[in-house]
């Protein structure tokens, strides 16, 4: 494992959960500090579901340590700890501020103060008319948002969300984003699990990428897209043999698909107006002209090679 992350609130060393001869979990070490957002990232059945349910000690690792809030075991500090599973589901027959405040009460808040949170965050995360609701007549976007609610009501210094935008639309899952930088900003330490790259890419700090039980990548979102070359695309049908011989330009690479098209790796520390310059000045004309930073998504499938088309992300 790393060297020890200093205010470490999660430590996983070489941890493995099997089934049979099946592999969940193969040899996943992590150390999260303290106030970070950290995504869990992979396609489905990658095997994020199953770390999280170790951490919380719902399931038991094969193997391997776990130490969570400087404690072996998370029943230890449970109530320092906010937890939305990737199975959702409600007490349908209660009022939404009410069910709130019930979770609260579990996680040992005193009946007022739980009352008074409750209401303070349907109003603060615009679910304040539904509040004398009961559960069952809410939308299933709206249930979603309760139970988040719910999980993170007692102001727990750890959040652990599993999958949390699955099923939410794109304005709720906009209120969910709010709802993480908030409690990242208030001190919190905030983990969730996605396969969804993009809320990864807006919000988080550092990222686990998992394929296969395989911890393939651990760092941050920069330290993520300088794994691979940084690209620029330009159209002509003009010679580009002037481009390849200048500094910082890794490959210069046709495009079989496309006639004229080209794509240039380029180091990370080349400006890509340079390029454009030497275009003007070579007198090479351009159709297109484009920059792009590697997404997440170019990280995984450069890292995980031939099997990530086994791994499409939905």
């Amino acid at each position: 494992m790393d060297r020890p992350v200093p205010n470490s609130v999660l430590r996983l060393k070489n941890v493995v959960k099997t089934y049979g001869d099946f592999t969940a979990v193969d040899g996943v070490s992590l150390d999260i500090p303290k106030g970070s957002i950290y995504g869990f990232l992979g396609p489905n059945g990658a095997g994020k579901t199953t770390t999280i349910r170790m951490i919380l000690e719902i399931i038991k690792p094969s193997s391997g340590e776990i130490s969570i809030l400087g404690h072996p075991s998370a029943l230890d500090v449970r109530n320092r700890i906010g937890y939305l599973p990737e199975e959702k589901g409600l007490y349908k027959k209660m009022k939404v501020w009410a069910l709130i405040q019930y979770f609260a009460m579990l996680k040992g808040m005193n009946k007022q103060d739980a009352k008074t949170q409750a209401w303070t965050l349907l109003e603060r995360y615009g679910l304040k008319d539904f509040a004398e609701s009961k559960v069952e007549s809410l939308s299933k976007g709206m249930g979603q948002k309760v139970q988040v609610l719910s999980a993170v009501a007692h102001d727990p210094e750890l959040v652990i969300l599993d999958e949390p935008f699955s099923g939410l639309d794109p304005v709720n899952q906009l209120v969910l984003e709010e709802l993480i930088q908030d409690m990242s900003a208030n001190g919190q330490t905030v983990i969730f699990s996605t396969h969804v790259m993009q809320h990864a890419e807006r919000l988080c700090d550092h990222i686990l990428l998992i394929a296969k039980g395989k911890k393939i990548f651990d760092g941050t979102i920069d330290s993520a897209r300088a794994t691979i070359p940084r690209r620029v695309f330009v159209e002509t049908s003009d010679n580009v043999e002037p481009l390849k011989t200048l500094a910082g330009i890794q490959e210069v690479i046709e495009d079989e698909t496309q006639a004229n098209h080209w794509q240039l790796r380029i180091d990370e520390q080349v400006n890509p107006q340079d390029i454009l310059r030497t275009c003007f000045e070579k007198g090479i004309s351009l159709s297109r002209f484009e920059f792009t930073e590697p997404s997440l998504h170019d990280v995984f499938v450069h890292l995980v090679g031939d099997d990530a088309r086994e791994h499409e992300f939905r």
